[in-house]
């Protein structure tokens, strides 16, 4: 066993499970000041409720035995509970612990991400069933078919895995690239997001300009956390210290900063200032962006990537004025436009089966194929789990509630509390 590599390996965990505390300030800086602390708890819920989960039958699902094309959802009964981990087999890279460890912090981050569509009118309680249920029917067997794989212990190499990265190899000769969770992650969760907005509905007084974020210093704060901690989340799917977690970490480097500026540019242009608030959301477009292809871009084309889904993502967060629906903190215009953007940009630029170097489609063809299965899975379960809730027990707070902020009425407590003795 590689003591190096266990040690980077945790270490990319514990730098991804900061990334939600991130998101929490991160979105908790976009609400209005009476809605801070709700917001917030929804990633923490987040935190908890799927962090257990993950221990009791998560990993097992998303890392069953029964992978490639056949394999599209199992379980293993020997980890249930993780028991089977405990052990390290001889010759293992690293302990399995240490993956399990780090898978549960991806599982983690994407079901907070969805909570940002919903911001200032969910019930805690609800969104707790959400996240519980959207995990175990969506996030975790869409792990398996895109992290699950098979590990030779001899050569470690990875011989086998889930039906996106390694399954359509059989019938298309390449599968579909995802180093870090574009499709898992960003498209999955943006998918999902925007079925919870039509869920819920506009919040009172939804217009262009009407809902101002009311901390932007969290924002900043929440974004550089996040881009700190998807360091871990990028070179850490690597599993090894190596060059090609080296090319992951400076590609996260590269492309957010390039969004950062587009979005800035774009800004400017439309609107005749550039802000904070725009330079956060930059950097997070360009980091979803270069989520999948991290590792299969040399650092230029990291860049143009990050050109892209700045200037891209920046026009797309206007789409629900537009459109007519409600995505409060524009997860849907950040995180499934921009999974879009990074999963498809690889079948152009690839290194080595992108367009531009084999000349054939099929790199573009897989890779689309695989978000679009992603997108409309995610998307028609989560909106058939929020309709439920919403029928059952109801999703969404009552209008005077909304209207007067949630924090006091949703958990008792206040984000400022300004006459305090």
């Amino acid at each position: 066993m590689d003591q190096g590599n266990t040690a980077f390996l945790l270490i990319c965990s514990a730098l991804v499970l900061l990334m939600t505390p991130g998101l929490a300030f991160f979105y908790g800086g976009l609400v209005k000041a009476k809605s801070v602390i709700s917001m917030m708890m929804l990633s923490f819920g987040a935190i908890g409720l799927i962090g257990v989960l993950w221990v009791l039958y998560g990993y097992a699902i998303s890392f069953a035995n029964n992978v490639g094309i056949d394999g599209l959802i199992g379980i293993d009964t020997g980890a249930l509970g993780l028991a089977s981990l405990l052990e390290v087999p001889e010759g293992a890279a690293f302990p399995p612990l240490a993956f399990a460890a780090f898978q549960a912090t991806f599982a983690i981050i994407t079901v907070a991400l969805i909570s940002g569509a919903i911001a200032d009118r969910a019930k805690f309680g609800a969104w707790m069933l959400f996240a519980g249920l959207w995990a175990t029917i969506v996030y975790f067997p869409v792990a398996s078919w895109v992290f699950n794989f098979t590990l030779d212990p001899e050569t470690l190499a990875f011989t086998d895995g889930g039906w996106i990265t390694y399954g359509m190899q059989e019938f298309f000769g390449v599968g579909a690239i995802d180093f870090a969770g574009g499709t898992a992650v960003h498209i999955n969760a943006g998918a999902a997001a925007l079925a919870l907005a039509l869920v819920l509905g506009k919040r009172v007084g939804f217009a262009k300009g009407a809902h101002v974020p009311h901390n932007p210093p969290f924002v900043l704060l929440g974004a550089g956390l996040l881009w700190f901690g998807w360091f871990g989340f990028n070179a850490g799917s690597e599993l090894a210290a190596d060059g090609v977690a080296a090319l992951a970490f400076i590609n996260t480097i590269a492309a957010p900063a390039a969004a950062l500026l587009a979005w800035l540019i774009v800004e400017k242009i439309k609107d005749g200032k550039p802000t904070s608030i725009g330079a956060a959301s930059g950097a997070v477009a360009g980091l979803v962006a270069i989520t999948p292809a991290c590792a299969s871009l040399t650092p230029v084309w990291a860049i143009v990537l990050g050109l892209l889904a700045g200037a891209l993502c920046a026009l797309a967060v206007d789409l629900k004025f537009k459109l007519g629906f409600d995505d409060s903190l524009d997860v849907v215009g950040i995180h499934l436009i921009g999974g879009l953007i990074g999963t498809l940009y690889l079948g152009f630029f690839a290194n080595g089966t992108g367009l531009i170097y084999s000349g054939s489609f099929t790199q573009l063809l897989v890779q689309a194929i695989a978000a679009f299965t992603v997108m409309i899975y995610s998307f028609v379960m989560a909106y058939v789990i929020g309709m439920a809730i919403e029928k059952t027990m109801g999703f969404r707070v009552t209008e005077e509630d909304e209207i007067a902020g949630i924090d006091p009425i949703v958990h008792g407590e206040a984000g400022y509390v300004l006459d305090a003795k």
